[in-house]
């Protein structure tokens, strides 16, 4: 038994930010709202937008100069080639011709990876080759709700690396829990809690263990546990509060109070009354402990009624 509070599945959580610098000059969303992944968010305009069609338009250009130059290139061989067999020109003419050649070659395959470079960039801002005054749009990575947004519309943003929103899919959240460290044995990557949190008293809901910790924190000796939750009515939010309960291998069995359990040379027994007035000792398993009572994995049923007081008197008799 342990506190926890629910979090965000860092699985499902995603932050949008700006891929240039720019200014913000729509925002379609507001905090709270749930999103669909691929909804636009916002939009922006920037002169990196420009500067990447202007790259694109250069790298094409340059492409189609170089594809230029290797048909003549190539003409130049043929030529070349043909007057040779009329023994018009010298060998080295033909082989000057084919170096140009592949020269030529190299420099198309170079220009065509530029281009498709520039090309590449074009497709992740998501702007179309030669117009220039797009937009760019940001859209939701992941489905979910926006949970933190640090943006207005208008404003400029210069910083690529902070966030403008922050979305999560809530669907299933994590509850963290510092269990000591004397207990942790017990927790096993799969298995079942159960969580009561404090905004619903009464209730008792079941999460699975997904995460344990690799190392013990050094100041409260504990170690971080965390369970996925299932969140399918959105229910429980982000920082709540409440206990996780380890519930995996338990079992319904009697139980008898610590008074009424005597040792002997065969183990542990209680006296069971047969008929009033009259017991007799019956021996029994002990499960564990818990407070003033024992567990008895066997030898007792429920309902059974035993001797709890005076029991020493019944054993000198």
């Amino acid at each position: 038994d342990a506190p926890g509070s629910i979090e965000v599945n860092p699985n499902r959580i995603s932050r949008v930010v700006t891929p240039v610098a720019g200014r913000v000059t729509e925002v379609f969303v507001k905090l709270g709202d749930p999103v669909q992944e691929g909804q636009a968010v916002a939009t922006l305009e920037s002169p990196d937008a420009d500067l990447a069609i202007s790259s694109y338009l250069q790298a094409d250009s340059a492409l189609g100069q170089v594809k230029a130059n290797l048909l003549k290139a190539q003409a130049d061989l043929d030529r070349n080639r043909d007057l040779l067999a009329h023994q018009a020109v010298a060998q080295k003419e033909v082989l000057n011709s084919e170096n140009a050649l592949i020269q030529a070659k190299a420099q198309v395959q170079q220009a065509e990876a530029a281009r498709e470079q520039t090309l590449r960039r074009l497709e992740i801002l998501g702007l179309k080759p030669g117009q220039f005054g797009q937009k760019l749009t940001l859209h939701a990575p992941v489905p979910g709700k926006v949970l933190e947004m640090s943006v207005v519309k208008g404003e400029f943003r210069n910083d690529t690396n902070q966030a403008l929103f922050t979305i999560a899919d809530l669907s299933t959240v994590w509850i963290v829990s510092d269990v000591p460290e004397s207990d942790i044995r017990l927790v096993r990557p799969g298995e079942d809690l159960e969580i009561e949190l404090s905004a619903y008293p009464g209730e008792r809901f079941h999460a699975r263990v997904r995460r344990i910790a690799d190392s013990v924190d050094p100041t409260t000796r504990t170690v971080k546990v965390r369970a996925e939750l299932q969140n399918p009515h959105g229910r429980f939010l982000p920082q709540m509060f409440g206990r996780i309960r380890h519930v995996e291998g338990t079992r319904k069995m009697p139980v008898a109070p610590s008074s009424a359990v005597l040792q002997g040379p065969g183990g542990s027994y209680v006296y069971v009354e047969s008929s009033p007035g009259r017991f007799r000792q019956t021996p029994i398993q002990t499960g564990h402990r818990a407070g003033d009572l024992i567990g008895i994995s066997s030898g007792l049923q429920p309902g059974d009624r035993i001797v709890t007081d005076g029991v020493m008197l019944l054993k000198g008799n």
